[in-house]
């Protein structure tokens, strides 16, 4: 895991992907970037969010949701995973593919060493009918994003060996009624 100059505070980079990179993976990292902040522990984590086949625009419904909600925009952008690969990019300690694969999409996946988890979550790009309708979708996809990423921020990652907390990420990514 990657850490700062004082051993006391680390910095984790996570990385959300998705297909489009434009509604679930953006809204990801805003959420990560806000409740990542410093914890008790001295814990950050800083969020970043690509995909396989960027749009090259955030969803205006995403936008507006995350200004709604007070998350700063300025550089949330749709951008291909490719700028994650170079040898200039951060070192990633976590990537999450959140992409619904039961939607028939095709996830992403991530070479090299960090802990690796899905996370499927509905695709509110292709959510149909009314407007009121598709922004409660995005509402609904945010909130579940939200509660996944506050359990996330919160795990005792330094109590945890790293095959218990791959366990644990793995599993935050089954609905518990697939866990029972």
């Amino acid at each position: 895991m990657n850490q700062n100059h004082n051993d006391d505070q680390k910095t984790y980079n996570v990385l959300f992907l998705c297909t489009g990179n434009s509604a679930r993976s953006i809204m990801a990292e805003a959420i990560v970037d806000r409740l990542g902040q410093e914890s008790a522990r001295g814990v950050r984590f800083k969020g970043y969010s690509a995909g396989s086949f960027p749009t090259g625009r955030v969803h205006p419904y995403a936008l507006d949701l995350l200004v709604r909600l007070n998350h700063p925009t300025e550089g949330l952008r749709s951008k291909s995973w490719d700028e994650f690969a170079g040898p200039d990019a951060p070192k990633m300690d976590f990537v999450f593919t959140v992409c619904d694969n039961a939607a028939g999409e095709v996830c992403p996946i991530w070479p090299g060493q960090p802990m690796v988890a899905h996370w499927p979550f509905r695709d509110p790009a292709a959510a149909e009918g009314s407007e009121a309708e598709k922004r409660q979708v995005f509402a609904d996809v945010y909130g579940q994003i939200h509660n996944r990423v506050a359990i996330f921020v919160n795990l005792p990652l330094s109590a945890l060996d790293k095959l218990s907390l791959q366990q644990r990420l793995k599993d935050m990514g089954v609905p518990a009624k697939e866990r029972a």
